[in-house]
């Protein structure tokens, strides 16, 4: 990204963007202050980890993520675009009975240099758990497979996991610049109430393979 078009990035995605989860949208902060818990606790919230050896995977062509694949938890979704709603908040997959996770279509799509989005929820109103019901529960080194449109795929590797207050949203950890690709998933999480659930869940991964 430009230096302009990741401000913009930035300020749009946490002005709006958000992970709604049955049918109750919640706001993102965006003055991201210290808290929130994580799975593989690093001092300054950082996702490094090590590496396989070898040479990291080169950035790849763009194109439209049509499928994700998350093994440790049972996930293989198609993935739907997302955009911005009429109102300007940003798009959240619809709640319906075959639930599936959607890419927040203004980020770099998976395998370029940056944080591709993906959002998708934890419960779907009546029609029981959704597609990412289990997020929380994956770890560092866990496998993210990401299907394209142009027949390859993207592979990360989970660096860190993070369940976070929606009031102290880490955005520019999430959203802000970076120099290789990136994913980052998020849903809601923490305890609920009748206005919806309190906290986001948020995986951190990197670029670690790609189909030829």
């Amino acid at each position: 990204m430009t230096p302009l078009s990741r401000r913009a990035f930035v300020t749009t995605a946490a002005a709006v963007l958000l992970a709604g989860c049955g049918g109750h949208p919640a706001t993102v902060s965006t003055h991201p202050r210290p808290g929130g818990t994580s799975a593989t606790a690093r001092p300054g919230g950082t996702s490094t980890v090590a590496r396989p050896a070898g040479k990291p995977p080169r950035a790849m062509a763009r194109s439209v993520p049509v499928g994700l694949r998350i093994p440790a938890i049972g996930v293989d979704t198609p993935l739907t675009r997302l955009g911005l709603a009429p109102d300007g908040s940003a798009q959240v997959p619809p709640v319906t009975a075959h639930d599936r996770a959607g890419w927040y279509r203004y980020s770099p799509t998976p395998g370029r240099p940056g944080p591709s989005v993906i959002l998708g929820h934890v419960t779907v109103g009546s029609y029981g758990d959704g597609v990412f019901r289990h997020l929380a529960r994956l770890r560092r080194g866990d496998r993210i497979v990401v299907r394209l449109e142009n027949g390859r795929s993207a592979g990360f590797t989970v660096d860190e996991v993070r369940t976070v207050a929606k009031a102290d949203f880490p955005s520019e950890a999430v959203y802000g610049d970076v120099d290789r690709p990136e994913l980052r998933l998020i849903t809601c999480g923490g305890p609920r109430s009748a206005g919806g659930y309190r906290d986001n869940v948020i995986v951190f991964a990197a670029l670690t393979s790609a189909s030829p």
